[in-house]
């Protein structure tokens, strides 16, 4: 498979971003049917998506792993491994909650517990072998630092964000199971949180020390959305996972701090979004070209609509769930965007040759 040489982990960026727009949609307030349907046929595609990129990799690296060898070693692809979990884990979420009617509820949620387990082992060795290569293999200064480099620790906070919803679906039995899997959730999401406190000041100086990103790397500022989208949504599904799963009075304290930290993270990501729209517009006026890159706009925003949908399902603040909307139309909008773009070059080729830069 000759054209599969090109196909890099940051084609797993379509599923993600595919993905989350069935699994914001269903997240959001009220019950539309018509809604739902849709979102039902956009996990479908993601689902089909999934099986695709994972053949196409799979091809790549049997028959090209000189070049899948390579990537590993480039410090500018390496962290796209990233991707590969978090598109395992939104397609496993999305089965479950739209797969039901379609594949019925056991087999919704069997698909959801393979993605998971998966999605969740590759995550966490994602996240600590890529910062390995990083220090032992890789050559670069504090003016490389790129958002980029947060795809690998974010990934096991999407699945701390995606595991609480399987705990309903074990035994009845089997409380240390479902405490273990909570407690486990919680883990990662610390795990994620601190990381991406590390890593998130060295993209912050890199910006104010050199300036704007190079014009095809622009959409991946909307990349730091990531860790703060999704972990508010983290910590909004833990504490509707703890009743009867922790004791009291820590399942209070979970339900409490869900609110007292997503609050202010939602606040720190509307001002990131902010400064990044205006640098985005800014690179749209220079003359930005489609990439890969633009699936940046999808994935992390969608991780704010659920987000924000959490906060106003533990607030019962209207505000919060009319947030959720307006952003879910903006990430319908970049979907709509990034995938014209994918489609258009992969059909012509142009995504599937050699870089050129």
């Amino acid at each position: 498979m000759p054209r599969a040489r090109h196909v890099g982990p940051n084609w797993y960026a379509t599923v993600m971003g595919t993905a989350i727009v069935a699994n914001a949609g269903v997240a959001l307030p009220g019950d539309r049917r018509w809604l739902r349907d849709a979102c039902t046929v956009v996990w479908a595609l993601s689902a089909a998506l999934l099986v695709a990129v994972l053949t196409v990799r799979a091809a790549h690296w049997a028959f090209h792993t000189d070049q899948a060898r390579r990537h590993l070693r480039d410090p500018a692809v390496a962290s796209f491994y990233g991707c590969l979990p978090m598109a395992l884990l939104a397609v496993g979420a999305g089965t479950l909650l739209v797969g039901p009617p379609v594949l019925g509820e056991r087999a919704a949620v069997t698909v959801d517990a393979a993605l998971w387990t998966a999605g969740t082992v590759t995550a966490l060795l994602v996240a600590a072998a890529v910062p390995y290569l990083m220090v032992a293999e890789h050559r670069i200064g504090l003016d490389d630092a790129s958002p980029v480099w947060l795809l690998p620790v974010v990934a096991p906070m999407v699945a701390a964000a995606t595991g609480p919803a399987l705990i309903p679906h074990l035994p009845e039995g089997a409380g240390q199971a479902r405490e273990a899997l909570l407690l486990g959730c919680y883990a990662m999401f610390g795990l994620s949180l601190l990381a991406t406190l590390i890593m998130l000041p060295l993209v912050w100086s890199r910006l104010m020390r050199r300036g704007p990103l190079p014009l095809a790397l622009t959409p991946t500022l909307f990349l730091v959305l990531g860790p703060l989208g999704q972990s508010t949504t983290a910590v909004g599904q833990t504490a509707d996972a703890a009743p009867g799963t922790v004791p009291a009075p820590y399942d209070a304290a979970l339900r409490g701090f869900a609110v007292l930290y997503g609050v202010p993270v939602t606040g720190f990501a509307l001002l990131w979004l902010a400064v990044a729209l205006a640098l985005v517009v800014r690179a749209a006026r220079r003359g930005m070209p489609f990439a890969m890159t633009w699936w940046a706009f999808t994935f992390p925003v969608g991780t704010c609509v659920t987000g924000a949908a959490s906060l106003a399902r533990h607030t019962g603040l209207d505000a919060l769930g009319w947030l959720a909307v307006g952003l879910y139309a903006l990430l319908v909008a970049a979907w709509l965007a990034a995938g014209a773009g994918t489609l258009r070059g992969t059909v012509s080729g142009r995504l599937l040759a050699a870089p050129t830069g």
